[in-house]
C-alpha cells in the first residue's frame, strides 16, 4: 500500500497541512500537483490498495474549480481517501461536500474528512502562522484515527446545490519594479498572466496568489484598497481561532 497525495496547494499552505497527515501514514508519499497544468491527469495511476489524501482550499466556501476539474480526470479505482479542505479561518462552507461529490463520482470510498485552518492566503493578518505546533499535534491525532479505518465517513457538512462561486475580485498586478522574469507566468496554476504585458486575465484568474507569494522581486500585489475593505468584513468573523475539524 502506498500513500498519495492529491494536492492543489498554490501558496503552500494546504501543502504543509496536506504533509502534516501523510507523513503519520508514511514516509514514501507519491504526490499528484493539481496545480500543474502540464500533467495529464487522465494518466495518474491509483490502485485499489492505495491510501489517498486529497486536499485543497477553499475559496469562498467553495472548491477551486480548476482543482476539481482536474481531480474529475483521476480515476480513483475503490481507494479509500480521506478529504482535506485548509481555510483561512473564516469559513468553509461548501467545499468539503464538493470535494465529497467529486471524489465519489472518481471511484474513490471516502472515509474521512478534515477542515483545517492555515494562514489566509490574501490577508495574513488572519491565522497567522497556522498550522502552528499545536495545529501539527492535533493533525497527526486525526491522521492516527483514520489511520485504520475503513467504512465510508458517516456525514460531511455543507450544502447541495452548493453556494454561488464568488469571482476572483483581488486580481494581482505587475508593480514598476517588475523585471519580467517570467516566474508568474510559468507557475500560473490556470495559465492567467499574459507573457508580455505580465498583467493577470480577470477572466481566468482565480486569486490564488501564488504569483505575489512566489514573486522573486516581490513586484506583484493586489489593489491595495480593496484588499482593506476585504479585511474590514473579515474582521468579525475572524476575531476567534477557528478549531481544526475531524469528520468520520
Amino acid at each position: 500500500m502506498k500513500t498519495v497525495e492529491i494536492i492543489f496547494s498554490p501558496t503552500g499552505g494546504t501543502g504543509k497541512v496536506a504533509n502534516i497527515i501523510s507523513a503519520c501514514w508514511n514516509k514514501d508519499v507519491t504526490k499528484i500537483d493539481l496545480s500543474d497544468i502540464k500533467i495529464d491527469f487522465t494518466k495518474c495511476i491509483i490502485n485499489k490498495d492505495d491510501q489517498v489524501l486529497i486536499a485543497m482550499p477553499s475559496f469562498g466556501g467553495r472548491a477551486p474549480e480548476a482543482a476539481i476539474e482536474r481531480l474529475k480526470k483521476i480515476a480513483g479505482n475503490g481507494a479509500n481517501c480521506t478529504l482535506v479542505c485548509v481555510y483561512g479561518n473564516r469559513a468553509y462552507e461548501d467545499t468539503l461536500v464538493e470535494m465529497e461529490d467529486t471524489a465519489k463520482a472518481c471511484g474513490f470510498r471516502v472515509i474521512a474528512a478534515i477542515a483545517a485552518v492555515a494562514e489566509h492566503s490574501i490577508m495574513p493578518q488572519y491565522a497567522t502562522g497556522r498550522p502552528n505546533s499545536s495545529d501539527k499535534t492535533q493533525l497527526e491525532q486525526f491522521a492516527k484515527q483514520i489511520l485504520d479505518k475503513t467504512e465510508p465517513v458517516k456525514s460531511i457538512p455543507g450544502n447541495r446545490p452548493y453556494k454561488k462561486a464568488g469571482g476572483a475580485g483581488l486580481v494581482p498586478k505587475p508593480k514598476k519594479d517588475c523585471v519580467k522574469c517570467g516566474l508568474c507566468v510559468k507557475d500560473c496554476p490556470v495559465q492567467a498572466i499574459d507573457s508580455l504585458s505580465f498583467k493577470a486575465d480577470a477572466r481566468k484568474c482565480i486569486a490564488c496568489m501564488r504569483c505575489v507569494k512566489e514573486c522573486p522581486e516581490k513586484a506583484r500585489k493586489a489593489n491595495g484598497a480593496m484588499v482593506a475593505v476585504a479585511s474590514f468584513a473579515l474582521k468579525k468573523v475572524c476575531a476567534v481561532a477557528k478549531e481544526n475539524e475531524l469528520y468520520l
